[in-house]
Order: structure tokens, then sequence, then C-alpha cells
């Protein structure tokens, strides 16, 4: 199938390059002022470029841009067909972690190579969302199966439990956001309407403190919603689910507790915690939360300007070239530059949802949209972090974050659907 370069979605192109491009000047901000120490306690220039996380970034850059343009001269029906490929080659590797891995800030999901490191656990994401994609978009496949719906989540929830398993909670969350596939592709939307409801009860539980108070908000809302939707013909009905619902949040309240306590590890619980109390432990578990909110709000609206702010060069945000990366830009950048950043995240997102409602195959719009459920929990949970609204969990942020592993994954992800995409005007005879 022969192409031209204008089959290629090049709004998508733009926005990677421009999105990898300023997480670059973001770390160089960072990492630009971290030299070696010398005995007089004066910072010296590092001795080569490859010895900075700029210089490293840059080399990594420019990886991901031959591997994004060997992505795009593939055949997509050669790419497709290297989905449980992929898949089985990124479980040998997470395996394997607990083999030849080595640990780094509490997580066993690292293997080095030479100088470098590799976290097999962003390649597995594209490769779940590549198999998955492969699996639900078979000839004889339907959710309303039993056999097949488990054999999707068993697809997901392999992974999933491996990188549990290597102490790397946040990467595992990330799997979770595959279930927008399922609603996608017929799930009844009651799955994730409970998790939704789930999640707002054990927030509110955590959040006032008080288990007794909760309840009664709980109650509250119940008699509120009940008021609302009323109907005199099927009132039983209406107040029977409505009991039934308040039972369950008042049971998940009353538990909330316990397994925030006794269930989860230390480590796990402190940053539940802290989330809704930095002050806690502001010297402690606290700092990194409290140190991005000064940080990010010391810019105010424009910014301290590029390569000037006090907090990046002085190290006060520990992480900040990965983790907590979005508060280099709202220091420096301000609320202009964050706005801008965010819509173009943003931007991206709804180009992916395009791409994938446009292609003209079942595999390439189910891939899509699980590339449009990683990029959205990334963006959602790293800015979160940095601004306090979710809890610390080392989720890097797209293209941004320093780290060859998260650039090298996302630029294959989305890569491989551009190329999909590419082929919208050949496939089936279709017109574009």
């Amino acid at each position: 199938m022969n192409r031209k370069s204008f089959d290629f979605d090049w709004v998508s192109i733009v926005l990677c390059m421009l999105l990898a491009l300023g997480g670059w000047v973001a770390i160089y901000a960072v990492s630009s002022h971290a030299g070696l120490a010398t005995a007089e306690g004066v910072v010296a220039p590092a001795k080569s470029l490859l010895s900075t996380e700029h210089g490293k970034q840059l080399m990594w850059i420019g990886i991901s841009a031959i591997i994004a343009l060997l992505i795009l001269a593939m055949d997509n029906r050669f790419l497709e067909a290297l989905s449980y490929i992929f898949y089985g080659a990124t479980i040998i590797l997470l395996l394997s972690v607990f083999v030849i891995g080595k640990e780094v800030n509490g997580a066993h999901s690292w293997i080095a190579i030479g100088g470098f490191s590799l976290q097999p656990t962003e390649l597995a994401k594209v490769a779940t969302a590549m198999a998955l994609a492969k699996y639900m978009s078979s000839l004889n496949f339907s959710l309303e199966n039993r056999n097949d719906l488990l054999s999707a989540a068993g697809i997901v929830l392999l992974p999933m439990l491996i990188t549990l398993l290597q102490n790397d909670t946040g990467s595992a969350l990330v799997f979770g956001s595959f279930l927008f596939i399922f609603y996608r592709e017929g799930l009844t939307p009651l799955i994730p309407i409970s998790l939704i409801l789930i999640g707002f009860v054990c927030i509110l539980t955590l959040g006032v403190g008080n288990q007794w108070i909760t309840a009664g908000i709980l109650v509250a809302l119940t008699f509120v919603s009940f008021y609302i939707l009323y109907n005199k013909k099927y009132w039983q009905r209406w107040l029977v689910l409505h009991a039934s619902i308040l039972a369950m949040a008042l049971i998940l309240s009353f538990s909330t507790n316990f397994i925030v306590l006794k269930v989860l590890q230390t480590h796990q619980r402190n940053r539940i915690m802290v989330l809704f109390n930095p002050n806690v432990d502001p010297r402690g578990l606290g700092y990194n939360s409290i140190q991005s909110k000064i940080a990010i709000g010391s810019g105010g609206l424009f910014g301290q300007g590029i390569w000037q702010g006090k907090y990046t060069k002085n190290k006060f945000v520990p992480k900040q070239s990965t983790d907590f990366i979005f508060c280099t830009v709202g220091e420096e950048g301000g609320w202009i530059g964050s706005s801008i950043l965010l819509l173009m995240f943003f931007g991206l997102i709804l180009r992916v949802r395009y791409l994938a409602e446009h292609s003209k195959t079942k595999y390439a719009r189910i891939y899509g949209y699980g590339v449009m459920s990683i990029l959205f929990f990334h963006v959602f949970v790293n800015v979160g972090m940095a601004i306090g609204l979710v809890p610390v969990i080392g989720i890097p942020l797209p293209f941004y974050s320093y780290g060859g592993s998260s650039l090298l994954a996302f630029t294959i992800l989305i890569f491989v659907l551009i190329n999909h995409f590419s082929y919208r005007s050949t496939i089936l005879g279709a017109k574009y």
C-alpha cells in the first residue's frame, strides 16, 4: 500500500515534537545546575554532555525520532501482526526484573543496561494496548461472551499484577485506565459508574477524617438524590435502590480506614494520608508536595522566565526532572505557560480520539482508545501530583519528564496509531 507524506497526521506529529522539545528545555533548567560539587562547596560544570540529564534526554529524543521514522515506514499489517509477539516479549522482560532488576525509589522495576536503565513497565503499557486491540478486533469476539471478556481482562491484569509485585503501584494503576476501552466497545456503564462511586466514598471518608460525619453526609446525599429522582409510580423501586446503595456506601466508608491502616503497605498509606494533609510531616512525607505547590505558585501569571526559576535552580523540589517536572513549567512559565502546556496535552488527547474514530479498522480504533486512556491517565495524575490533588505515585508526564523508557514508550504508543491512521484511504477502498 503506497502512502504519501500528507497521509500522516502531522498535527499529532508536531504536537509530539513540541512536547518533547519543551520537556528538554524544562529538564535543562533542572539539570544544568546539577553539576559536580567541589571540595570548596562550589558546583562545577559536568564533565560531559552524557553525564547530565539534559544530555541523556537529548540522546533519547534522537533515538525516539529514529524509532518513530521506522514505525512510519512499516506496513500497518506487520505492526498488527507483532502485537502478541511484542506483548509476550514485554511479559518476559517484566518477569526478568525479579532476577536481574534493580530497585529505584522503592520500586524493583528497572533493568540496568550499561550506564542506562530500562523500565519494562513503560513498554508493557504499549504492548498491552496492542495485544488488547488485536484480541478485541478478532472476528468472533464479543463482550457479551463471558470467556471473551475474561480473556480480554486477563491481557490487562497479567502485566498489572506483575507490576504490583514489583512494588510499582503507580505504573500498575495505569493499566486500570484500559477500562475505558471496554466501555467504548460496549461494556455496561454500570461498572465504571460503580468504580466512580467507590472512589468518591473513599475520598470523602479520608478527606473528612471522621467516619460518623462521613456517614451523615452520605445519608443526606441519598435523601437529596431520592428527592430529585422521585417518581410517584415507581417510588418503591427508587427507595429500595437508594437504600441498597446507601448501605453499600456506609459499609465501604467504615471499611476504608481499616483497609488504609491494616491492609496497605506503610509507604502507600503515608502517601494517601499526606495527600489530605501535607502539613502532617512538612519536612518528610509532605515535603515534595508542599515544595511543588510553592514553586508553581511563585511563577505567578507570567512566570520567572526560562531557566530563571529560583526553586528550580536551587533544587528545592525533589525529582523535579521526572515526577515533578510540571512545577518547573509552573515556576518559569507561570499560569500562562502551564495553561499552554495543558492545552497542548488536551489537544493531543483529542487528536488521538479523532484518529481512533476515523481509522478504518477495528484494531486501530480500539488501540487508539488505549492510547488516549494512557495519555489522559498520565497527564491527569502527574499534574495532579504537582498541585496536590492526587497522591505521589511516580507517574511521568508524557514526552516531558526525564527518562528514556518513558519517552521511547510514548513515541511508540503514538506513532503506531499514526501509522495505522495513514492507511485510512487505502483500506477497503475507502475515500477520505
